[in-house]
């Protein structure tokens, strides 16, 4: 059977074969043109010579400035002629001048088409068309001044736009060359005018001159869709934008000004009258990104006109929910009848009216995620009025945000039911998660609930989320215990009972798997919060508190080996480490706690270097009960330098030794460097400034023994540090004796002496290099 499409279907197929075939019969002139050019004689042109100078414009563009300005002053002396000089004639010559002018100059291009010069034709018609604005000008002035300014406008545009048509269409008609391409486009550029300029005229009021505008956008748009010229098309889209937008622009002011229903209603109109322009573009556009840009502006004209029509019929609370109700209406028009692009226009413009009104959320969310951080600066101070009060501590909350929960919820059920796909299903599944999540997050405080509801609302929250086995399900549950530990802090019982509860919570949730490298963590950091609220509800000093808080990273030492998952250990250990911090600053204040706290860390970090994979920890738990000693050390009021060194010393002169055992080729310097550093340096700095001599006298003779051992065994830490440190000890000592002998001496002594050693080196000034050359051997084949 013959299938015979609807005559819409019809129209559109039409329309398609004749653009083809006009861009084939463009095609073809091109072709005819190269060749015509092609079978014309060639003519021998002589080379230029190497020195001369290269054109730097073609021809063609010389030809078009020459015309344009010629036209241009020709355009000028008309003006001139016409506003200056008028009064020199009378009545009758002006009109025979102008009308003959006019004439001559519109029929010239007849002639200049024939003799093939296209570009000249356009400038003298160019000419022409401004010859008859100025006709139109000076009739005004000579026949008709005492006619409205505003009627007389409105009916010369009409008269030039509608004669400028006729001869453009009358020159494209006729046989020969190309037609002209200003006439046309001239002819729709006047146009855009007199619907607007007869509004005026009959006397209405924004409302009609907006109609007016709107009427000529549909006009403009006929036109780009019907004709196929492209500069003709062209000009027409861009009148088609700029009045379209002009008048939508202006629609939205008398909306937003509308004080009643019929105002509101006769700006919905004319959104109507605008999405339907935008809808026949879009019905009938060539292309289907335009189709469906078209189809997304006339979507959302009518979502507005709905919208502003409903604004001023619901209370402030519920125009958002009603304009997401026309959003989600727009849905419904998104049927088969209708072409691909249209239907994605319009899906799309629902999409973004929902998006809008979410957007218009925000707020609220903002309020009720960070308003619990005012609660630090409020701890135990007393249960505020309600969840808002909660939520703003006396700040703003955003108005007429009574509705946002429904939207929020709204929003996530279209998500969640319309949105279809291997690939977009995930993603809309997990935006309605986060949307769902943030219209419980503020439905207490929008409700005022009680403070004691709130948080256990928030709690609540918290559990759910925690049981979707997805990171973001997990992180919305982090937030929002964030927040519930924030409220909780303006009562005692509140922060006790939401901090236990949230370590025992998250504890549960690392062990079923929900997210443990992140819920593990922060489980410990509440359990710390815990203890630190437990202390301070006893009574308890800061630096008895933490005691408390180190029970946290010895539960995250005891764990840590039982986990199987390396990215988990790794964060237990490291918010062990943290909660061990805190404990340290609780207890700065009180040296011999820190001593104590530091001690105990350092048994944690011992208790942790017995693990294989954490030997590294030994290094720290050195450190660890280094300081401890020290801070005893401190708080005891010691202030022997030695009392602090040789603890420090003594072993690592013991690990280096056991190095040594091991590895024999292990370097003195990394092996004993560092312990006889720290025990002999610092008592150095110490002997300098002291002035009995037992210190120095024991310092000497340590350094000696070390010294000694050096030489003995060979190696160079010891016997470039401990001869160092006897060498400048000894220095020290015999300093004052140097003084006196120095003193008793004559001043002309020791000039003498510095000019015999200097004698005695420069005679035996190669036997000292190789002397020095000999001890460098020897420390170097040292150890």
């Amino acid at each position: 059977m013959t299938h015979i499409p609807p005559p819409a279907e019809e129209l559109r197929f039409l329309d398609a074969e004749l653009r083809q075939l006009d861009a084939r019969r463009a095609q073809l002139l091109a072709r005819r043109a190269w060749l015509l050019t092609s079978l014309q004689p060639v003519r021998p042109t002589r080379p230029a010579p190497a020195g001369a100078p290269r054109p730097e414009t073609t021809a063609p563009g010389v030809q078009n400035v020459l015309l344009l300005l010629g036209g241009v002053l020709l355009t000028v002396a008309a003006m001139v002629f016409t506003l200056v000089s008028w009064g020199h004639l009378g009545i009758t010559g002006r009109a025979a001048v102008l009308g003959a002018v006019t004439l001559a100059t519109l029929g010239a291009p007849v002639a200049l088409l024939r003799r093939g010069l296209r570009s000249t034709a356009e400038s003298v018609a160019g000419l022409g068309l401004t010859l008859t604005v100025l006709d139109a000008y000076a009739l005004h002035e000579a026949v008709f001044r005492a006619a409205d300014g505003v009627t007389y406008a409105a009916a010369a545009s009409t008269l030039l736009a509608a004669v400028w048509t006729a001869y453009g269409v009358a020159l494209a008609a006729r046989p020969g060359p190309a037609a002209l391409r200003l006439p046309l486009p001239a002819a729709v550029v006047c146009a855009q005018l007199p619907s607007a300029l007869w509004a005026v005229a009959a006397g209405g009021g924004a409302r009609t001159v907006t109609a007016a505008v709107l009427l000529t956008a549909a006009f403009d748009t006929v036109v780009a869709l019907r004709v196929s010229g492209r500069p003709l098309r062209t000009v027409a889209t861009v009148g088609a934008f700029g009045t379209g937008g002009w008048g939508v622009l202006v629609t939205g002011l008398l909306a937003l000004d509308a004080a009643g229903p019929g105002a509101a209603v006769l700006a919905a109109a004319l959104f109507v009258l605008a999405a339907a322009i935008a809808f026949g573009a879009a019905w009938f556009a060539p292309r289907p990104d335009l189709s469906t840009g078209t189809a997304v502006a006339g979507a959302l004209l009518l979502a507005a006109g709905a919208g502003g029509v409903l604004r001023t019929l619901l209370p402030g609370e519920w125009t958002v929910l009603a304009t997401l109700a026309c959003g989600i209406a727009l849905l419904v028009a998104v049927r088969d009848p209708l072409p691909e692009p249209v239907r994605r226009g319009v899906a799309l413009a629902s999409a973004a009216v929902q998006g809008c009104a979410v957007l218009w959320t925000l707020p609220v969310v903002a309020v009720a995620l960070l308003g619990p951080a005012t609660g630090v600066a409020r701890v135990w101070s007393g249960a505020p009025a309600d969840a808002r009060a909660a939520v703003t501590a006396g700040g703003l909350w955003p108005s007429h945000s009574a509705t946002a929960p429904l939207v929020l919820l709204t929003v996530a059920l279209l998500l969640a039911l319309l949105v279809r796909g291997a690939q977009r299903r995930p993603q809309a599944l997990t935006a309605a998660l986060v949307l769902v999540w943030a219209a419980l997050l503020v439905l207490p405080a929008t409700l005022e609930l009680p403070y004691a509801a709130g948080l256990l609302a928030q709690g609540l929250l918290t559990v759910a989320l925690l049981g979707f086995v997805t990171p973001v399900s997990t992180g919305l549950a982090v937030l929002t215990s964030a927040g519930l530990a924030l409220l909780s802090l303006t009562t005692e019982s509140g922060t006790l009972l939401v901090l236990g509860s949230l370590t025992v919570l998250f504890a549960v949730a690392a062990w079923r798997g929900r997210l443990a490298p992140l819920s593990a963590p922060v489980s410990l950091v509440y359990a710390t919060g815990f203890a630190c609220a437990t202390g301070a509800s006893l009574g308890l000093p800061p630096q008895h508190t933490a005691l408390f808080v180190l029970a946290v990273p010895a539960a995250a030492a005891l764990l840590a080996p039982r986990v199987a998952d390396l990215t988990v250990r790794i964060t237990v250990e490291a918010t062990g480490a943290a909660a061990a911090l805190v404990a340290v600053g609780l207890a700065l204040a009180h040296p011999p706690l820190l001593a104590l706290v530091l001690g105990l860390c350092a048994v944690i970090a011992a208790g942790t270097a017995v693990r294989p994979d954490r030997r590294p920890a030994a290094h720290a738990a050195a450190v660890l009960f280094v300081l401890a000693a020290w801070v005893r050390l401190a708080a005891w009021g010691v202030g022997t330098p030695e009392a602090y060194t040789l603890p420090v010393a003594a072993p690592a002169l013991l690990v280096g030794a056991l190095r040594r055992g091991r590895d024999p080729r292990a370097s003195s310097w990394t092996a004993y460097g560092p312990g006889l550093a720290a025990g002999l340096l610092p008592s150095l700095l110490a002997a300098w400034g002291d002035p009995h001599w037992i210190r120095p006298l024991l310092l000497g003779a340590a350094a000696l023994l070390v010294t000694l051992l050096g030489a003995r065994h060979r190696l160079q830490a010891p016997l470039g540090l401990g001869g160092s440190v006897l060498a400048l000890d000894a220095l020290h000592e015999l300093a004052p004796y140097l003084v006196q002998m120095t003193d008793a001496l004559p001043r002309w002594v020791p000039p003498a002496l510095a000019g015999l050693l200097l004698l005695a080196l420069g005679a035996t000034y190669e036997q000292r290099l190789r002397d020095v050359r000999r001890v460098r051997e020897v420390l170097g084949r040292m150890n």
